[in-house]
């Protein structure tokens, strides 16, 4: 924010409550940046052979994450409770009329996308209507506990899934770790530099490429490094840069690795949405990734998440 709402002044960066945060020299204003609530639905529907029982999942069919799988959900408006918002959604994205048996869980997403907020979910139950996708899904059906989707969207749908399957199954299918995505610190440096080869170009990297990745990765100016630690362990990270230019600020992906070990457990998105988030917070109006430095999974992954096949893609984030 450059000028105050309140009297128009100009806003200063200043230390309050042990965070920097832009205040008004002139009214005093304070701009405190506060998550945005949403809610989501486990809408559970009973077995009918031969259909087993299962959850309802919505294909995506906007970006960021487009083609793949979440639960029904959204951010709350102004004029309506936790319970009304999680009903309405339910109509418009699944065709379903719900009744609410329980609250399941608070989830907290900080790194977005695309601004930080928290999520409540509830279990619910069908009592009217009929299962179609909404205007924005391309897809909605059900799935069992054991045939869930590989391609979930969002780190909370993703735990709040696996806390549900585990509820569900006496002997439950193994299910992904949690993952924290953190700044990378000057411990993580070796483990980020064997990731590195990972990405194609990489692949070959001589003794001084590697000495000079080291450097950059030590004074990491115009950078943010990002990792994703599971089970606390290093099992990827991402490489954010800052382009200023005459019409705005870019942020650019330009490396970004995950342990084949770890593949396909929501790493990979993880690190992406908090990776919109950083963009967002400092400002940056669009993401760019050079999607050929990736394999063709990378490259499948990123035009899912919203950006466009080969070269510099960019991601809209204001």
């Amino acid at each position: 924010m450059t000028f105050c709402p309140r009297c128009g002044a100009e806003m200063e960066e200043t230390e309050i409550a042990g965070r920097i945060r832009q205040a008004c020299p002139a009214c005093g204003f304070i701009l405190y940046r506060n998550p945005v609530p949403g809610v989501g639905v486990l809408i559970e529907i009973p077995a009918s052979p031969p259909q087993k029982a299962g959850i309802v999942l919505i294909q995506r069919g906007q970006p960021p994450f487009a083609g793949w799988w979440a639960l029904p959900a959204g951010y709350i408006e102004a004029d309506e409770s936790v319970e009304q918002a999680a009903v309405r959604e339910c109509k418009e994205e699944t065709g379903l009329d719900v009744e609410l048996l329980e609250l399941f869980g608070v989830y907290s997403f900080p790194e977005g996308p695309v601004q930080p907020g928290l999520i409540i979910f509830y279990r619910a139950r069908p009592i009217g209507g009929e299962l179609q996708a909404g205007d924005d899904a391309q897809d909605a059906r059900v799935f069992p506990p054991d045939e869930l989707p590989e391609q979930l969207a969002f780190r909370t749908h993703r735990q709040v899934l696996a806390r549900w399957t585990r509820s569900r199954s006496p002997d439950p299918p193994a299910t992904a770790p949690d993952v924290l995505i953190r700044e990378a610190r000057a411990e993580d440096e070796a483990r980020i530099l064997e990731l590195l080869p990972l990405i194609p170009p990489n692949a070959d990297l001589s003794t001084i490429e590697k000495q000079a990745a080291a450097q950059r990765f030590r004074e990491r100016l115009a950078m943010d490094v990002l990792v994703a630690e599971a089970d606390g362990q290093i099992a990827g990270f991402l490489a954010l840069s800052f382009v200023p230019t005459l019409s705005g600020l870019r942020a650019l992906i330009d490396d970004m690795a995950v342990d084949p070990a770890c593949q396909r457990q929501g790493i990979g998105a993880a690190l992406l949405e908090a990776a919109i988030q950083r963009a967002d917070r400092r400002g940056a109006t669009h993401l760019l990734v050079d999607t050929s430095r990736g394999a063709a999974a990378a490259r499948e992954f990123y035009q899912a998440c919203g950006f466009e096949a080969g070269g510099i893609a960019p991601l809209r984030i204001h």
